[in-house]
C-alpha cells in the first residue's frame, strides 16, 4: 500500500477535521524514501493545517503521528489534561517540546505509553480509566476502550467509520489526498 492509501485509510477523521490525530504503522524499505515522503506530505497538508510526524522508527517500519496541531492544542487545554500529562512527565507550555517527550517516551518503552490516548483526542476519563482498570471492565469498545460516557462515545465512533468509508470510497473513485483534506 502507498503512504497515500495508509493515511485515507487510518487518518480519514483527521484529514476531515473531526479529530485532532490519529496514528498507523507503514512499512518502508528506505529511510532515505520515508524521509522524502514525510517531507513531501508535510509540504502538501501542512497547508491545511495537518502535521505528519514520525513517532517511532524501528527495523523496516515506522511509526506515523497525523496530527492538526490546532485541534490539539484545543484537547490539551481541556480540564485536568495538563495535570494529567505532568504528572505522566510531559511538558505543557510548549506543544512541540510535549510531542518531543512523547515521541522520547516511544522510542524507549516497548509498548505505547497509555496516555498515548490523549494525544490522539480520546476523553481523559477513558484514558485515565483504561490505566486504572489495566485495560479491563471498559464499558464499551470502538476506536478506544470507553470508561466514561458510552452513548458519546457510540456516536463518535460512527461517526469516524461513516468518515473513514466515504474517504476511501472517494480516494478510489479518484480524489486525491489534497483535495480530501479540509483547510484548518
Amino acid at each position: 500500500m502507498s503512504f497515500e492509501h495508509y493515511l485515507v485509510e487510518h487518518c480519514s477523521p483527521t484529514l476531515a477535521g473531526l479529530k485532532s490525530a490519529n496514528l498507523f504503522r507503514i512499512p518502508f524499505q528506505s529511510r532515505r524514501e520515508l524521509k522524502r515522503q514525510l517531507l513531501l506530505w508535510n509540504q502538501l497538508l501542512g497547508q491545511k493545517g495537518v502535521q505528519v510526524l514520525l513517532l517511532r522508527e524501528e527495523v523496516n517500519q515506522a511509526l506515523i503521528y497525523v496530527c492538526r496541531m490546532d485541534l490539539l492544542r484545543r484537547d490539551l487545554k481541556k480540564p485536568g489534561v495538563g495535570e494529567f500529562l505532568q504528572k505522566c512527565g510531559y511538558p505543557t507550555g510548549v506543544l512541540r517540546d510535549t510531542l518531543c517527550r512523547l515521541q522520547q517516551k516511544l522510542s524507549v518503552q516497548e509498548d505505547f505509553p497509555h496516555e498515548i490516548g490523549i494525544f490522539l483526542g480520546y476523553p481523559l476519563d477513558d484514558v485515565q480509566g483504561f490505566i486504572r482498570n489495566r485495560g479491563k471492565n471498559c464499558k464499551c469498545t470502538g476506536c478506544w476502550k470507553v470508561y466514561g460516557d458510552p452513548s458519546q462515545a457510540e456516536k463518535l465512533f460512527a461517526k469516524y467509520q461513516k468518515c473513514r468509508e466515504v474517504y476511501c470510497r472517494l480516494w478510489r473513485q479518484g480524489r486525491s489526498v489534497w483535495q480530501l483534506t479540509v483547510a484548518a
